[in-house]
């Protein structure tokens, strides 16, 4: 089997990725107060239980699996997406410490390895987490509305490696070889 096909092929990573896609997209898109009448406040449920339950559980099995990392990302993430939603009254500076340590999970996961969309969809969480704790610190909504938007990027992302490898769209970028492209002159 095509090893780039095959990345994130197993129903957990599956389930796992359309839970987090899920909650990201609701997440970013409350934050960015594009849809009218729509806040942060109301991806609560989604975090909570989409995110944080489902999540968390699909992290268990996956570890139950085998798969080392997909279990240690999902149930954390899902740890935490829990938590921030049972604390979604948290003071400015509570919310914000919270939010920067949260990003420092989405940056280890980031590091870590794995593949190509799993590190995009960390590395936009991360991007995104840590410009909401400093909207949140500066009390600036405009910054909060841009990290919205990334962690909306983070969950296409999401959705996109949850459903690539089920439909066999492309989950790897082609690489071009060193000095392909370039002509000499002369």
């Amino acid at each position: 089997m095509d090893k780039d096909v095959s990345a994130g092929s197993g129903i957990t990573t599956v389930a796992g990725r359309l839970a987090l896609g899920i909650t990201l997209l609701s997440f970013g898109l409350g934050h960015t107060a594009v849809i009218d009448g729509v806040s942060a406040a109301d991806a609560v449920s989604i975090a909570q239980y989409v995110g944080g339950i489902g999540l968390f559980v699909a992290g268990l099995v996956a570890l139950r699996e085998g798969d080392g990392a997909g279990g240690t990302a999902f149930s954390v993430l899902g740890a935490l997406w829990f938590t921030w939603a049972v604390s979604e009254g948290a003071s400015g500076n509570e919310a914000g410490l919270f939010l920067l340590l949260f990003a420092l999970v989405a940056l280890s996961l980031t590091l870590a390895g794995g593949d190509r969309l799993g590190q995009g969809v960390y590395g936009l969480l991360f991007v995104s987490l840590v410009l909401l704790a400093i909207a949140v610190f500066a009390e600036n909504d405009g910054l909060a509305k841009v990290g919205g938007w990334f962690a909306v990027a983070a969950g296409a992302v999401a959705w996109y490696a949850a459903t690539a490898a089920p439909a066999h769209w492309p989950t790897a970028v082609p690489r071009r070889a060193a000095g392909r492209g370039v002509t000499a002159t002369g």
